[in-house]
């Protein structure tokens, strides 16, 4: 590969041996835009996401299971090995790279695409075998003659009409939090968290509506970073009445750069890339912190969460006339596939008001509903046939006006539906799973609770038949913006985000057996207060579900459900019927109405 010759001689220039390329942009993004898609430009590995490490006569590529078949094809052409991550005896980028190399030997990395948090844990491993790391140039830059545009999509005013709060009302509750830390400086990166901040929403990133943008507020003032011809007048005329200025995305080195000692800034390690850091001048002290907004945008206010549910509501309809027409086709033997019913399911959304999905659609038939983050490409592109799961994990961001009431939201649904007649093992896989679900959907726990603390509901009657999956059963969604937000989650691993009123999360446990079939159940719910909340005891809240889709009855072994369990699910498909039928006509009604029949 040409670029890979053109790399080797700066390498060569500079006396580095070892550069390294992540999957990343400067903001840590979960999908990146064309123009920071350098892992992908270096080493012909295509998949979204991987390291590679380039050397001066050959190197790696770490990329995890999803994507073993596609990089060992693609990283032919490069000249790279695939490291198989996450699979036992392979090491880790900083283990092979001091494995590899010797005291006084240099590595390279371009500090924008890293965090603060693992730079400086790859620099002191690194360090501690005597390789250096250098930071000083920006080699793909330099050989990527037609690298794609910045993303040029326009800004989005998402006004407190869909928001229902004020940016000047946001920046004084941030303020409040840099008053309570002690800070009169705080510099924004993620770009979830600008979006939020200054109401703002745009088309920069695949499934995520944000620009690629910066914030720094302090005391005094609030000023965004992005690219001056990318702001709307409609919303540079809301910012300004809000005191927010506008500046160029790259002057946000030049200011803090100008930082002085009388500044007390603070970063987010964990989200702030190196090169910003590297910017805050000596002297200045910094306050290493989570960023106020990631705690304050979890908790969703009255309109968000009543956006959520109307879109909730446009993503049921959407759900409805999907499996209609696909038990339809499959009636008439008609040909489909993952991808052909990923792609009615876009459209479908969008008749309801969708921009975007808030995620690649995961349709997984068969075999593939095992491969948790499963999407088909056209190779892997499975025919549906009558014999086995379809496992169709999905989502949409909404944005529109409901009986002249502006509504936004983001959707995200898994449901997993047999296909045929489901034999005793997809019966007994697909109810324990439901179970855990139900357990997780209706628990009641004290205010303070954590994630942590109720993840084995969800997983219990899978234990009890020794069985397990790995990843985590909740995370955090978004208002109009991530699919993927925290800091609350529910999984197994320790995180000290309690659950508050107001905190939208996802109920999913699931079963995989390689190689037959996956088995997933996902609602989204709502932190909320409970009736007669507050006893002796304690200040008690509970789960309210969001999402309106029923379940796969034929999948349902009755027999080993409980009477609360049938109950919970009988009143959950009543409640579904009540909510979407007005929005149905009479044939899609009729479905309805059978699907949500009682067992």
């Amino acid at each position: 590969m040409k670029q890979l010759d053109e790399i080797r001689a700066l390498m060569a220039q500079k006396g580095v041996n070892a550069l390294i390329v992540p999957s990343v942009d400067p903001h840590g993004s979960e999908y990146v835009a064309e123009h920071w898609r350098e892992r992908a430009f270096i080493s012909a590995f295509t998949g979204s996401a991987g390291t590679a490490v380039i050397t001066m006569d050959g190197g790696c590529v770490w990329t995890d299971s999803r994507y073993f078949l596609q990089a060992g094809e693609q990283l032919k052409t490069s000249g790279l090995m695939l490291q198989k991550d996450g699979e036992m005896g392979t090491p880790t980028i900083a283990e092979w790279l001091v494995k590899t190399f010797k005291k006084g030997d240099k590595g390279a990395i371009n500090p924008e695409m890293m965090d603060i948090n693992s730079f400086r844990a790859m620099e002191a491993e690194l360090e501690e075998a005597g390789i250096s790391f250098y930071t000083d140039f920006d080699f793909i830059d330099a050989v990527w003659k037609n690298r794609p545009a910045i993303p040029g999509s326009k800004t989005i005013l998402l006004d407190e009409r869909y928001s229902g709060e004020s940016t000047d009302h946001k920046i004084s509750r941030i303020r409040e939090a840099m008053q309570k830390a002690k800070v009169n400086t705080l510099l924004l990166t993620d770009l979830g968290d600008v979006a939020w901040l200054y109401n703002m929403r745009g088309a920069d990133i695949a499934y995520n509506p944000e620009i690629i943008a910066m914030a720094i507020v302090t005391t005094d003032d609030a000023t965004l970073f992005t690219w001056q011809e990318k702001v709307t007048d409609e919303m540079r005329q809301y910012l300004g009445k809000a005191g927010v200025g506008i500046k160029d995305y790259y002057e946000t080195y030049n200011v803090l750069k100008s930082l002085t000692k009388d500044n007390v800034i603070a970063i987010d390690p964990a989200k702030c890339n190196y090169a910003l850091y590297k910017a805050i001048p000596e002297g200045v002290k910094t306050v290493e912190m989570g960023s106020p907004v990631f705690a304050i945008k979890c908790i969703k206010n009255e309109k968000e969460l009543e956006g959520t549910f109307i879109s909730m509501h446009r993503d049921g309809v959407a759900l409805t006339r999907l499996f209609m027409w696909l038990e339809k086709e499959m009636e008439q033997n008609h040909t489909l596939t993952e991808i052909s019913v990923s792609d009615k399911l876009r459209d479908l959304r969008r008749e309801q008001g969708a921009l975007d999905e808030s995620f690649g659609t995961i349709a997984g038939y068969g075999p593939h509903g095992a491969i948790v983050h499963y999407e088909a490409d056209e190779e892997s592109n499975a025919t549906l046939k009558p014999e086995s799961f379809l496992l169709l994990d999905s989502g949409g961001q909404y944005m529109g006006e409901e009986n002249g009431k502006p509504f936004a939201g983001t959707t995200d649904i898994t449901r997993t539906v047999a296909l045929g007649t489901p034999t005793e093992q997809m019966k007994v896989d697909y109810t324990l799973v439901l179970k855990g679900h139900l357990a997780l959907g209706h628990q009641l726990f004290p205010y303070g609770t954590r994630g942590a603390q109720l993840d084995a509901l969800a997983r219990q009657f899978l234990w009890n038949y020794e069985m397990h999956y790995g990843h985590g059963t909740g995370h955090g969604v978004g208002h109009f913006l991530n699919c993927h937000e925290g800091p609350q989650s529910i999984r197994l691993n320790e995180v000290p985000a309690i659950l508050q009123p107001g905190m939208i999360v996802s109920n999913e446990p699931g079963i995989y057996r390689a190689g037959v079939h996956g088995v997933r159940i996902e609602n989204l719910v709502t932190v909320a207060e409970y009736e007669n909340n507050v006893n002796e005891f304690a200040h008690f809240l509970h789960f309210r579900t969001l999402t309106l889709f029923p379940y796969d009855k034929q999948s349902i072994y009755v027999e080993m459900l409980t009477p609360d369990e049938l109950a919970q699910i009988n009143s959950y498909h009543t409640y579904v019927f009540r909510e979407l039928s007005p929005l149905l006509n009479q044939e899609e009604t009729e479905w309805l109405r059978n699907k949500c029949s009682k067992l």
